[in-house]
């Protein structure tokens, strides 16, 4: 039997950016709808000689004498992918496997077969409060009945990461790779979130009532929260077949022509078997960038649109001569989130409703209240996930994995009623809610700094696209901590977020 010869540093990292392009554009595929089948493990096989015990234990050993610094973080960045990579070596025929049958999956609603995701989407734009009830409870029957499967997944991960990493705590290792303290930051989140309550409560009874109507429940379920993201009744005014002209207008103020950027590939196509979720897949940045969104009218989707502008503007404009590590490789995602964050922000401005959108400064300041509105839920939503999260991680050792405390959390953090079955489709992986939370907090204290910086025209600056510019050719090479020391604030000031939701 042959055995894989062990590569350099840099020939790994050469051949791992061949590894990642094939994989992201085969999961691109599939997430867009031009593939129904996944094919993740035939790829993970083909490049299976980067993830090696031998080849793991040999960055592991540059890692540890190299001197602390920017080599040494490439280095460890180097060695954590080729540690994941181990793991989706072994997962990877069963991620697919489940990954196709959710594909395959269909509801049957009102006469209509649609596949799984469809239904999802589909919940946006119903217009009947009835109707979505009804339809969420079939798709969420639907994506319950792959929990078993989901879950002996996520034990088979965490085993591996554990043995892998050498590392059985999984707090304490996502801690170690995110450089920061979860249980201090969850902490920070809590007290905002809790400061927020009464401005949120005010918002909520006056937005359920004028986006969900009289019929409404009391606390209603979530299915109805992708339509009250789309600001619905509102969609005449924020139409889908405007939504790109006027994002490009927004960013063209900023001084990116998002059209002219050869970088940048956009997906903006409707496809049955596209994931309602937009997103961005930095291929290989800044050369290939893909920019994905499902549009289905209203105001969501132009804050979508922006949200995705911002990660494509930072990985499409990374510095190419950056080490390919620091151009596609973070340890975590709060980085990119806090561009994403600050360029969606642009849509809470009265100003700019009043100026797309031709509305009065009275209507411009109430549908940017409604927006206030929608952040404040999210931002309490992930808050509570986040709690829930370090909680199901903290006890999975003993308990394998329950559900406890989901519903019971999202439900009083939102006024809106969760389903306990729902809490492993709405898990992404290595605490991402943190991520975004971390991202809330640096978006927010960022604004701030332009503000003061830039003027409170900031979000329709030059200027400001130029700082932003600066921040972008940096890649992933900064943590999101790093940049709050720069502008002036500690990690987890909250103040600045709160202020913007009006507390």
């Amino acid at each position: 039997m042959s055995v894989a010869a062990v590569l350099r540093p840099a020939d790994y990292e050469s051949r791992l950016q061949r590894y990642l392009f094939e994989r992201s554009e085969e999961g691109r595929a599939v997430r867009v709808g031009e593939k129904e089948v996944s094919e993740r493990a035939e790829i993970v096989a083909r490049y299976s000689d980067l993830f090696t015990r031998a080849q793991l234990e040999s960055l592991r050993d540059a890692e540890e004498v190299e001197s602390p610094g920017q080599e040494r973080e490439r280095l460890y960045r180097l060695r954590k992918t080729c540690e994941a990579g181990l793991i989706a070596a072994e997962l990877a025929a069963r991620e697919d496997a489940l990954e196709n049958a959710i594909l395959a999956a269909r509801v049957e609603f009102d006469d209509e077969e649609l596949p799984l995701r469809s239904a999802q989407a589909k919940l946006a734009v119903l217009t009947s409060y009835a109707d979505r009830d009804r339809l969420g409870e079939l798709a969420g029957d639907t994506s319950a009945v792959f929990n078993d499967e989901r879950l002996e997944v996520l034990r088979a991960g965490e085993t591996l990461e554990a043995e892998i990493s050498g590392i059985d705590d999984p707090i304490g290792r996502i801690e170690e790779e995110k450089g920061i303290s979860l249980r201090d930051l969850e902490r920070a989140l809590d007290a905002a979130s809790t400061a927020a309550t009464g401005v949120y409560d005010r918002l909520r009874e006056r937005w359920f009532e004028r986006l969900l109507g009289p019929e409404r429940e009391p606390v209603p379920s979530s299915y109805h929260v992708s339509y009250l993201r789309r600001l619905s009744p509102l969609e005449s005014i924020y139409t889908k077949e405007r939504a790109v002209s006027v994002c490009m207008a927004t960013l063209a103020e900023l001084g990116f022509d998002l059209e002219a950027e050869p970088n940048i590939k956009l997906d903006l196509d409707d496809r049955p078997q596209k994931s309602p979720r937009a997103c961005v897949i930095p291929s290989d940045p800044p050369k290939v960038v893909h920019l994905i969104t499902r549009a289905q009218g209203g105001l969501h989707d132009y804050q979508a649109f922006l949200h995705e502008a911002g990660h494509a503007l930072h990985y499409a404009g990374c510095d190419p001569a950056l080490p390919y590590t620091f151009r596609n490789i973070s340890r975590d995602h709060a980085l990119t989130e806090i561009y994403s964050y600050i360029v969606e922000a642009i849509s809470r401005q009265p100003e700019w409703h009043a100026r797309h959108f031709d509305l009065s400064d009275e209507e411009a300041a109430t549908n940017a209240e409604a927006t206030i509105f929608m952040e404040a839920l999210l931002f309490r939503r992930y808050v509570a996930k986040f709690q829930f999260e370090l909680d199901f991680w903290g006890r999975l050792a003993g308990d394998g994995g329950t559900r406890d405390g989901y519903a019971e959390r999202l439900t009083e953090a939102t006024g809106v009623r969760y389903r306990p079955d729902g809490y492993l489709a709405d898990m992404d992986a290595g605490f991402y809610s943190a991520d975004y939370l971390r991202a809330w907090i640096r978006a927010a204290q960022l604004r701030s700094y332009l503000e003061g910086e830039v003027g409170p025209e900031w979000w329709r600056s030059a200027e400001t696209g130029e700082r932003l510019r600066a921040l972008f050719a940096e890649g992933t090479k900064p943590s999101s901590e790093e940049i709050a020391g720069r502008i002036g604030f500690d990690p987890v000031d909250t103040s600045p977020l709160l202020a913007e939701l009006g507390v």
